[in-house]
């Protein structure tokens, strides 16, 4: 009976129980290979803002090719020449990568360092768990060798760590991290909640006060909103792609700052799902309240905008906005 299956995409792969000593030895190389691969395009999507980091993912790199050499020797000694194409997802048990950030770009540093972590791990874990079934003793011996290796990977990255990223690096690094944090999510959040907390105010107490019927206060609303989210998110993500501000993917910009614009906007909206008109716009305008004032902290906490002159200058725009709305609604 064929020792080879198939994967739920009809794909032709083999357990690791019956592999040969040869094909583990093959396979093992074939990850040193590809593991140096993944670590060298971490560092060079880290070296920009994360030198150092960068650094250490490519003394990483160097030590995956030194294992891989000293694998290939021992291969050419035992087997020969010929190495035969084996790879991850030509094994059943084996784990594969099932995602692909060493080619995201702008690369988060706290997503590389983990997925190097879990790697390490994963390939000691799985190297142990085959061990332990290996019946042949000099198969189960190279798999306790392989996963001895990859605990040294660990130890390895813990030493170049320490060693490479000081105190002051470090620092740097965490304050670059904060600069990217703050350029792709923060402003654009900010920016978003801000324009529909404030701008989505005269058409909705316009509506309101024109009206004085709360449900289709809270169609209007709901409207201006959703239309302010979408807008907001082609502008934002349409305004740049990145490159040359450091702002990151507008794919990631542009959905945050549409998202926090819908919330804002409707954060006020939803009172009026209150049949009696007087209770739903008192409390609208609570809400308008709590809004203005988390804008003001989000500026405090992140922009180093002290609190009372942001609550100012926020506070300003949407009285302004709000009387507007009234008004109309009132004439």
């Amino acid at each position: 009976m064929s020792e080879w299956g198939f994967d739920r995409k009809g794909a032709s792969v083999k357990r690791f129980a019956d592999l040969t000593e040869q094909e583990v030895l093959a396979l093992a190389i074939t990850n040193e290979e590809e593991d140096g691969r993944i670590y060298r395009d971490f560092a060079q999507g880290l070296r920009e803002q994360f030198p150092a980091s960068a650094k250490v993912f490519d003394e990483m790199a160097d030590e995956e090719v030194h294992h891989r050499t000293i694998l290939y020797d021992l291969y050419r000694k035992k087997f020969g020449e010929y190495l035969p194409l084996i790879r991850r997802n030509d094994v059943k048990d084996f784990i594969p990568h099932k995602a692909t950030p060493w080619l995201s770009r702008p690369l988060v540093l706290g997503d590389a360092r983990k997925f190097a972590e879990k790697m390490e791990e994963q390939a000691q874990r799985f190297y142990r768990k085959a061990a332990d079934g290996a019946r042949d003793i000099s198969i189960r011996q190279l798999l306790l060798d392989l996963a001895e290796a990859e605990a040294g990977h660990e130890d390895l990255a813990h030493k170049l760590s320490e060693k490479i990223l000081t105190d002051s690096e470090r620092a740097k690094e965490d304050a670059a991290s904060k600069r990217v944090f703050m350029l792709q999510y923060v402003q654009p959040g900010l920016a978003g909640l801000m324009d529909g907390s404030v701008s989505t105010l005269a058409p909705l107490f316009a509506a309101a006060f024109a009206t004085h019927n709360t449900w289709q206060t809270f169609l209007v609303g709901i409207a201006a909103s959703v239309g302010a989210g979408i807008s907001m998110a082609f502008a934002e993500g349409l305004s740049d792609d990145g490159s040359l501000t450091g702002r990151g993917s507008p794919w990631i910009r542009g959905p945050v700052c549409g998202l926090m614009t819908a919330i804002g906007g409707l954060g006020h909206t939803l009172p009026y799902l209150i049949p009696h008109f007087v209770t739903a716009t008192v409390l609208a305008i609570v809400v308008v309240v709590i809004e203005l004032a988390a804008i003001s902290w989000i500026r405090m906490r992140y922009m180093d905008t002290p609190f009372l002159r942001a609550a100012f200058q926020v506070v300003v725009g949407g009285t302004m906005v709000f009387i507007a709305g009234i008004l109309i609604g009132s004439s």
